[in-house]
């Protein structure tokens, strides 16, 4: 494969925003189950844990489809698989507002993460084959603020359209979003600015590209950090929610602007992003990143009064992203004879371990409460940054 990083001149910022937006509903798609899960229990008569199907039917189907679709966007072209997908997802998504018991939802669920599985990390694929690994981590975090954006909103309008029209309505809502991007997207690709590697890669091939990944330590060991880190992070963060609401007895809509802030402070990280990777390089981000998780996890694991609970909040979207960004800067260099494969088994590994988490955490929260959930990720967090960082 050609890898066009050595010969793009410029960074095609259009395309690259197209991309950005698709990433956006994407991961309003993916976080708009957190404030929702209150609400979903409610109306089928049903526990928060159970109702959690509806995210980890997300983020199983997104996970398990990675492998599938790294292949064929290294095969057909990276940005024309997007475009298939997000409008495959227009359609998956609006139909889950039809859904006529939890079954029926976490089904949807299941389908509409299926499709969404190749927008991100295809689109961090694309993004290294045009853009120079020294130039990377920039341009990926300025990426990554659609999908950043996407959190906010899935997460704000989810409460707050929860509230005003119920979860269906915040469904057709994002539906609709999709659709948008969609038509825009194949638009895009009509135009020279869209540069698309091309890898013909026979099935004897695709296997030994997997063989060669599963022997390289360094592939083993980013595959490894972002399946714990997604198992540790997401299967406390996605109950923030409904802590807040068994807690402090708030209305959706305000759990949802409090879940906000998780993008507000992943958003400081992205207008920053430069200047931190030159100031503090890449080890000393992720322990920082691990260091801040233990901090906000701690403050939840206390229950402060609620005002207090934004801060916690914004210090897991800003610890977050530099510990993960720093991991999908790696992921997109770790193979680059394959990077389609190569960023989607990445992804793959980090959806997997949000939908194991948040199956393991249900239970304890349901067993035990909230704060042996919050204390026990905020502990293992800092000791996987450093785990990681001794090994960069």
């Amino acid at each position: 494969m050609t890898d066009h990083a050595e010969t793009a001149a410029t960074v095609p910022v259009r395309s690259i925003a197209l991309l950005s937006v698709a990433a956006f509903a994407s991961a309003a798609t993916a976080r708009v189950a957190d404030p929702l899960l209150p609400q979903v229990a409610e109306e089928f008569g049903t526990s928060v844990a159970s109702a959690s199907v509806v995210a980890t039917g997300f983020t199983l189907a997104y996970g398990l489809c990675q492998v599938i679709y790294g292949p064929i966007g290294d095969r057909f072209g990276k940005y024309t698989l997007i475009a298939t997908m997000t409008l495959l997802s227009a359609l998956g998504t609006g139909l889950a507002a039809l859904a006529g018991d939890l079954t029926a939802l976490g089904t949807l669920r299941l389908l509409s993460g299926a499709t969404a599985a190749a927008i991100i990390p295809l689109s961090m694929a694309h993004i290294g084959d045009i853009v120079p690994y020294e130039s990377r981590q920039p341009v990926l975090a300025r990426f990554m603020s659609g999908q950043i954006l996407g959190v906010i909103a899935g997460q704000a309008c989810g409460g707050a359209f929860g509230e005003w029209m119920g979860w269906r309505g915040v469904f057709v809502a994002l539906g609709a979003v999709y659709l948008a991007v969609a038509v825009l997207l194949w638009l895009e690709l009509r135009s020279p600015r869209v540069i698309q590697a091309r890898n013909a890669v026979s099935v004897s091939g695709l296997l030994a590209n997997f063989a060669a990944l599963a022997r390289s330590p360094r592939v083993r060991l980013v595959l490894a950090v972002v399946f714990i880190e997604g198992v540790l992070f997401f299967g406390a963060f996605t109950f923030v929610g409904a802590f807040a609401r068994d807690a402090y007895g708030l209305s959706y809509a305000a759990i949802g602007g409090m879940l906000a802030a998780f993008g507000v402070g992943a958003l400081l990280y992205t207008t920053m992003a430069a200047r931190v990777v030159a100031t503090l390089g890449q080890r000393n981000m992720v322990l920082a990143g691990g260091v801040l998780l233990a901090l906000a996890f701690a403050v939840f694991a206390l229950t402060p009064a609620s005002w207090v609970l934004p801060l916690p909040i914004a210090l897991c979207g800003l610890g977050f992203y530099l510990f993960h960004n720093t991991l999908q800067t790696q992921a997109t260099q770790m193979a680059p004879y394959a990077r389609g494969v190569a960023v989607s088994l990445f992804a793959s590994c980090f959806f997997l371990g949000q939908a194991a988490g948040v199956a393991l955490a249900g239970p304890v929260a349901h067993a035990y409460g909230y704060a042996p959930l919050f204390l026990g990720s905020g502990l293992a967090l800092p000791l996987l940054a450093l785990l990681f960082r001794a090994r960069m």
